[in-house]
C-alpha cells in the first residue's frame, strides 16, 4: 500500500447490549458516511489525498470486519462502504469488553506497515467497559505509541456514558469525543466525527 495521510481504525460495539436493529444503524451509518461526497473530499484534500481504514467488531472478543483498505477517490470509498455494509456480526454478542476492544484495534494500526502521517482509532459504543483489561491504561499505551483515540458515545441505555468516554477511552493529540442520543442519531453522528478525523479538525 502507498502512503496515505491517515490511518484509522473504527472500532465498533457489538456486545449484547447492541441488537440486530441497532447493529444495522451502526454498520449502514459508516457505510453511508463513505458514500458521502463530502467526505470523499475532505479525504481527497490532504497532502496525499488518501487515507487507509480498516473495521474491527469487538464484544468479549473481538474480529477484524474489513482489513486495512486504502481510501483514495469515490469508487474506492464506494467499496470501502460496501465492504462495511456486508460484514457479519462476529464475534457473537456478549459483554462490553471495552479495554480489550481498545487492545485490538490499537494492535491492528501497530500492525499498520505503510507510511501514515497519523494513526488514530475511532471507538463506538453504547456501554462501559465491564470486563478485562481496564481502558484506561489501555488507552495510555496508545498515546505513548502516539496514536490518538477519539469516542463516540451511544446514551440510549447510559446517559452518563459520554464522561466514561472522556476519563477512560480518549486521548493523544487533538483527542475528542462525541455523543448521540441513539442509534437512529448515530448515521448523522459518525459522519461528523469521520470528517473531523480525517480533516484534523474542528466538526462543522
Amino acid at each position: 500500500m502507498e502512503p496515505v495521510d491517515l490511518a484509522l481504525c473504527l472500532a465498533v460495539d457489538v456486545s449484547a447490549s447492541v441488537d440486530f436493529g441497532e447493529f444495522g444503524l451502526m454498520v449502514g451509518g459508516l457505510a453511508a458516511a463513505f458514500r458521502e461526497e463530502r467526505i470523499q473530499q475532505a479525504i481527497a484534500a490532504g497532502p496525499r489525498g488518501a487515507i487507509a481504514v480498516a473495521v474491527l467488531f469487538w464484544s468479549s472478543a473481538q474480529e477484524v470486519a474489513v482489513p486495512w483498505m486504502r481510501v483514495a477517490d469515490a469508487a474506492s470509498a464506494r467499496a470501502l462502504a460496501d465492504g462495511i455494509e456486508s460484514s457479519p456480526r462476529l464475534p457473537s454478542a456478549g459483554a462490553t469488553a471495552l479495554g480489550p476492544g481498545m487492545a485490538a484495534g490499537l494492535a491492528l494500526l501497530g500492525r499498520f506497515e505503510p507510511q501514515a502521517d497519523r494513526l488514530v482509532m475511532d471507538v463506538s459504543g453504547d456501554g462501559r467497559h465491564n470486563l478485562g483489561r481496564a481502558p484506561g491504561p489501555v488507552r495510555d499505551i496508545g498515546v505513548a505509541a502516539g496514536i490518538t483515540i477519539n469516542g463516540l458515545a451511544v446514551l440510549n441505555e447510559e446517559q452518563d456514558l459520554l464522561a466514561h468516554y472522556e476519563a477512560e477511552v480518549i486521548g493523544g493529540p487533538g483527542a475528542f469525543a462525541m455523543s448521540c442520543a441513539d442509534y437512529a442519531d448515530f448515521a448523522d453522528a459518525i459522519q461528523r466525527k469521520l470528517f473531523r478525523e480525517i480533516r484534523g479538525g474542528a466538526i462543522v
